[in-house]
């Protein structure tokens, strides 16, 4: 059942990077570069991506009151995420290196690009800024906290989920004692393989 369970598992992860071929092939056609982290359009792509900005006083012209009304509450937000940003980053930082376990790099993770777009007004700008942020950061503390599951608690729950980490998988089975000491020692290696692997600037 294991060797059928990781066959699964690797078939899955060849599907995704097959996702990712495909998706690359899409984002050639908008013909942008990536140079140092930046987004670069050339000149005529953006005064044409331009006539399509719908400028932001007829964007804020006709609101939609919902929106209006639950807009503090969405922003409001953001005192939380940045608290868990600091938080997990202190954790990283004292805990990782005890366990020998790679910190999670934020680069990998939180993507700010979207207001280099030029059919997005300002206020679009900025919820894209935040939504990039807010999105990103959750999924790095997703990987920090299956890191951490993979190295104290590997053991899949008794009931289905519907959602797991990619570490999931690999976990041991609910109830399986014979083998979770092997699987713990197993798992522990590896995310001691990852610390290895990293990059000196790693964090």
């Amino acid at each position: 059942m294991a060797d059928t369970i990781e066959q699964i598992s690797e078939k899955i992860r060849d599907l995704q990077r097959q996702l990712e071929q495909r998706l690359e092939a899409r984002r050639a056609r908008f013909d942008y570069t990536i140079r140092k982290g930046r987004v670069i359009f050339e000149r005529e792509i953006r005064k044409r991506q331009r006539q399509f900005r719908i400028g932001l006083l007829r964007y804020i012209s006709n609101p939609s009151w919902p929106v209006v009304l639950t807009a503090p509450f969405i922003y409001a937000l953001i005192i939380p995420l940045v608290l868990l940003d600091i938080f997990v980053a202190i954790y990283q930082l004292t805990c990782f290196p005890a366990y020998g376990i790679a910190r999670v790099r934020r680069a990998d993770y939180i993507a700010i690009d979207r207001h280099h777009l030029a059919y997005l007004n300002g206020l679009e700008k900025l919820n894209c800024v935040y939504c990039g942020y807010a999105n990103g950061l959750l999924a790095m503390v997703s990987e920090v906290a299956s890191r951490t599951e993979a190295y104290w608690c590997p053991i899949k729950h008794a009931r289905r989920l519907a959602a797991t980490h990619q570490r999931y998988p690999a976990f041991a089975d609910y109830g399986d004692a014979e083998h979770y000491r092997a699987r713990l020692a197993e798992l522990r290696a590896e995310v001691a393989r990852l610390e290895r692997d990293a990059p000196r600037d790693a964090g």
